[in-house]
């Protein structure tokens, strides 16, 4: 016998209580129906429900936090002093380039700021990038702790946490780094995890 499986659902993004900047965004890149995965998380991460997720490659579970994120972001008002509200953790650069990429590409009308942190790139180009304060940071443990540890920014305002490969991080020995960041961002209870 053989079994079919479709990667997308019946839901369409229309169902759920998106604004119109990150709908637009949706709309530029041509999606129009929620893959399975976001169609199971969407309806609990957009009203601020913590959410674990576990999919293949490609079936769309970066959309579904970004989506999150913006809709979130976009609710709540800036801090006075720019400091990042959102802040996803990757294992590797080449992750964390395409996360910040599908930010850019998703968010272009949310006017949300993305910054994508890792090792290999000029540490004080991206020292003063951040420095300005983006909405959103991406990037790998060691990277974010260096900046973290000299003070270079705060975790104090992220609204959402989103671990991505968590087990792929876990196995390459990333586990106390990770904690490390988490012990510096507000409590579970003032935030979002996925």
């Amino acid at each position: 016998m053989t079994v079919t499986s479709t990667l997308f659902s019946h839901r369409t993004f229309d169902e759920y209580d998106l604004l119109p900047e990150v709908r637009q965004g949706l709309d530029d890149a041509g999606f129009t129906h929620c893959t399975l995965v976001q169609a199971e998380v969407l309806p609990l991460s957009i009203p601020g429900r913590d959410v674990v997720g576990q999919a293949q490659t490609g079936t769309g579970k970066t959309a579904a936090y970004l989506v999150t994120i913006f809709n979130r972001l976009l609710c709540t008002p800036r801090p006075a002093k720019r400091t990042p509200r959102a802040l996803i953790v990757g294992p590797t650069r080449e992750l964390i380039v395409q996360i910040a990429a599908d930010a850019q590409s998703l968010g272009t009308h949310t006017g949300l700021e993305t910054m994508a942190v890792f090792g290999g790139l000029d540490f004080e180009e991206q020292r003063a990038a951040l420095a300005r304060g983006p909405d959103i940071l991406v990037g790998t443990p060691g990277r974010l702790l260096d900046f973290l540890r000299r003070g270079v920014t705060s975790l104090s305002a992220v609204k959402v946490l989103v671990v991505d490969e968590a087990d792929r991080m876990f196995d390459m020995g990333f586990i106390n780094d990770v904690h490390a960041i988490i012990r510096r961002l507000p409590p579970p209870t003032k935030r979002q995890t996925m």
